[in-house]
């Protein structure tokens, strides 16, 4: 993956105040549905840009991430056997494929969104992420949600 991103586990203390409110405004976007950005970062205390340039870098660690269902997109190059290896990352990590669909390659990159469960006593989801990360055709991992 080009940018080598990273993820890590870190105590609430050790977050910086902005990211803590990021979380924050997204929590009352997801409760108050009629809520705008604007109305959101304000009752929080941050600016709109700091909320659009953290927003889909930050989201809270649920302790249970073991049974779950994680929705995420890959874009990754149009080359036979990649998709397989994805899957294969997957069931090595005892992931199980919920729905899967994959786009039409434009420019010999395809587009693949996936819901994945995580087996609740062998699976780590945080491992199977940074493995299919680390997939050579990968370009990009995004973890859309959790559940």
């Amino acid at each position: 993956m080009a940018d080598n991103r990273r993820y890590f586990v870190v105590t609430e203390k050790a977050v910086p105040d902005v990211l803590l409110k990021v979380v924050e405004a997204k929590r009352l976007l997801d409760i108050q549905k009629s809520a705008t950005v604007q109305e959101a970062v304000e009752a929080v205390g941050i600016s709109r840009s700091s909320f659009y340039k953290y927003k889909d870098d930050i989201f809270p660690f649920k302790e249970k991430t073991r049974g779950e269902n994680i929705t995420f997109i890959i874009q990754m190059e149009d080359e036979p056997g990649l998709l397989s290896a994805v899957l294969g990352t997957i069931a090595k990590f005892h992931g199980n494929i919920l729905t899967i669909h994959q786009s039409i390659p434009m420019n010999g990159i395809a587009t693949l969104t996936l819901s994945v469960t995580i087996a609740e006593t062998q699976g780590d989801a945080a491992a199977m992420v940074e493995h299919i990360e680390h997939i050579e055709g990968v370009h990009y991992l995004k973890i859309l949600g959790r559940e």
